[in-house]
């Protein structure tokens, strides 16, 4: 697998929408002074006064703590780990916005090939006929498909849920079940665990950010796509297969979880909360549903 992330590196890389910076940016040459801005980086990082105590303690023990992973049984090594990416050149052969990729094919496979169960997580959920005649054909041959996304109060993307909110009930109707991040998740406070945290009375928002999906209970799937025609058609995204069911199985645990009622909402064709969101959120995404066409998002 970290061949094909290096093979897929380099197509990136060497392609040719991929130009040095300063062909982008009007810098004056006297300016560019790329080795004296190395230098002070590299000193500010290695000086220890610029990090928190508690951040020098953990990369100190970072040998011993990588002993305990590895004796605890946390530490999986796999067989069948498949990194699979799209090309830099993704949908230039297209007229429009459903050029499609190599990603977004392999995890149609994966819808279609489920015998019993898809667990997904995605920040952003913008459905289409595609996904909906998926979905459909999956939970009509008994596949159950349980989906956490944000809601309206967690989202920080105000245009992507506008897209989600127009086809919340069409998606519901064919059978999946929906799930809605709350931003005060109960969650939170066991991922605040930096020591800046602990010195502030400051409890921000949280949201889902996390692309996965679980297959059967034993397929786990993380990568950068989200479940909206941008990453199928237009962002390049990549992920990474893993056909291991103890991975699979704490994924799904992680996603437990997240879905739990402390923090997820149960959306229903009868329930949304996107009451919950401020007055100001719901008005921004209702004038965004007659502007933003759902191929864009």
């Amino acid at each position: 697998a970290a061949t094909s992330v290096q093979q897929s590196f380099d197509e990136f890389w060497n392609s040719r929408f991929s130009v040095p910076v300063t062909q982008l940016v009007d810098v004056p040459a006297s300016k560019v002074r790329a080795e004296e801005t190395w230098a002070y980086l590299h000193q500010y990082a290695c000086n220890p006064r610029n990090y928190w105590p508690q951040v020098r303690e953990k990369i100190q023990r970072m040998p011993e703590t990588f002993e305990q992973i590895q004796a605890s049984g946390d530490l999986v090594w796999s067989e069948h780990v498949v990194f699979i990416s799209d090309l830099p050149e993704k949908n230039q052969e297209s007229s429009g916005l459903g050029g499609g990729g190599i990603v977004t094919d392999e995890l149609i496979r994966l819808v279609e090939q489920a015998t019993s169960t898809i667990e997904i997580q995605t920040p952003y959920l913008v459905t289409t006929e595609l996904s909906w005649d998926l979905f459909r054909r999956a939970t009509a041959r008994g596949v159950k498909i349980r989906i956490l996304t944000n809601s309206l109060a967690s989202t920080d993307n105000l245009m992507a849920f506008s897209g989600y909110q127009r086809d919340r009930e069409t998606l519901l109707k064919t059978g999946v079940e929906i799930y809605e991040f709350k931003p005060d998740a109960a969650v939170r406070y066991a991922i605040m665990t930096s020591a800046l945290q602990e010195t502030i009375d400051y409890k921000p928002i949280f949201a889902i950010h996390s692309k996965s999906m679980v297959v059967d209970g034993k397929i786990a799937m993380i990568g950068t796509f989200n479940l909206d025609p941008r990453s199928a058609n237009l962002n390049t995204e990549c992920i990474t297969v893993i056909y291991d069911e103890t991975v699979a199985m704490r994924l799904l645990q992680v996603m437990e979880i997240d879905r739990a009622p402390e923090n997820a909402w149960h959306t229903t064709t009868k329930f949304n909360p996107d009451k919950k969101a401020t007055f100001s959120d719901r008005f921004g995404v209702w004038w965004q549903k007659f502007l933003i066409p759902k191929s864009v998002l």
